[in-house]
């Protein structure tokens, strides 16, 4: 569900607002616990975010960054997530973060429990790689399923990918929902309205229990 909407006139404004609000989370469980794990989303929505964020002043050596999802691409691709993550975020003082990315023979075993997740969502509804008609979809979507990760292809989608899946991501007490522009905005109404989640993916985070906080700019 959206616990909170957090609404702003510009992409600069929520950008730096979303990059405080995670580095100040990030802080706090450093101080509790000595270390932390941040998940985050590829496209290009995220890339001022991430600017923001790699020059927030946190201990970013205790902090191991991952991702999301990602398209099972070389990590040189323009469309390789890893890529994006490694030229906008794992820069400034990020730089000394520990990056795990989830696809060419990378171990996945320790990461998560994450304690920061940022989402993004696509014009068709789909978030993460939960994609409409996903061929593993199901499996991505099961609450009590005991998969960490999942692949997916799915129509009108070049690459194969691989996602974390619905309870893993769930299991994160700071989740943000990142999406800017009227079209998307739209979507997320269209999605807030009852039908199935396998048509609109983004509604099994709005149907949860588990609180999602809402950023959006035009």
């Amino acid at each position: 569900m959206i616990s909170e909407r957090k609404l702003f006139a510009t992409r600069k404004e929520l950008a730096a607002a979303l990059a405080s609000d995670v580095a100040a989370y990030l802080s706090g469980v450093i101080t509790d616990r000595g270390s932390a794990q941040l998940a985050v989303s590829g496209g290009t929505t995220p890339k001022l975010f991430f600017h923001f964020l790699a020059r927030s002043r946190i201990d970013w050596a205790r902090v191991t960054i991952t991702l999301v999802d990602e398209r099972c691409v070389r990590s040189t691709d323009e469309r390789s997530n890893a890529k994006l993550v490694r030229d906008y975020l794992m820069q400034a003082k990020a730089a000394s973060a520990r990056f795990v990315p989830l696809y060419e023979n990378v171990d996945t075993s320790g990461l998560g429990p994450f304690d920061v997740v940022v989402l993004g969502m696509g014009t068709d509804g789909h978030t993460a790689s939960f994609l409409p008609g996903g061929d593993h979809l199901t499996q991505a979507l099961d609450i009590v399923g005991k998969e960490r990760l999942v692949t997916m292809t799915a129509p009108g989608y070049p690459e194969k990918r691989i996602t974390f899946t619905l309870p893993i991501l769930l299991d994160s007490n700071f989740v943000a929902l990142h999406i800017e522009g009227d079209e998307k905005l739209k979507v997320l109404e269209a999605a807030e309205k009852p039908g199935p989640v396998k048509d609109m993916p983004i509604r099994a985070f709005l149907k949860s229990r588990e609180p999602v906080i809402l950023y959006w700019s035009p």
